[in-house]
């Protein structure tokens, strides 16, 4: 499945399932075929993706050590960070400028 998700702040983001039940699952919230987040509910929300994806950096810098060559790299498609991106920029263009997240309409 498929999910676009709209702005008035920014342009739309479209990502596949399991990136975007990925983020939900980090961001603690049930992923739906609908929804919206309320500019009262993005800081909490970008602070958990931005902390997510630091804590995901911090992991591939550690198994980058000498002692970790042995096993399988991740490949760099598959880091949050970089997947992750356009949804965290959407959220806080839509932050600041004080408009919903909404998908599914």
């Amino acid at each position: 499945m498929i999910y676009q998700f709209r702005s008035k702040a920014g342009p739309d983001v479209i990502m596949l399932a399991d990136l975007t039940q990925r983020i939900f699952d980090i961001l603690g919230r049930p992923l739906e075929p609908r929804g919206i987040l309320t500019v009262e509910q993005l800081p909490p929300l970008i602070t958990a993706l931005e902390t997510a994806i630091l804590k995901d950096l911090e992991e591939r810098a550690k198994s980058n050590t000498p002692e970790h060559e042995s096993t399988e790299k991740p490949k760099l498609a598959d880091r949050l960070g970089q997947r992750a991106y356009p949804f965290l920029e959407l959220m806080k263009q839509a932050k600041a400028k004080d408009e919903p997240v909404m998908w599914g309409v």
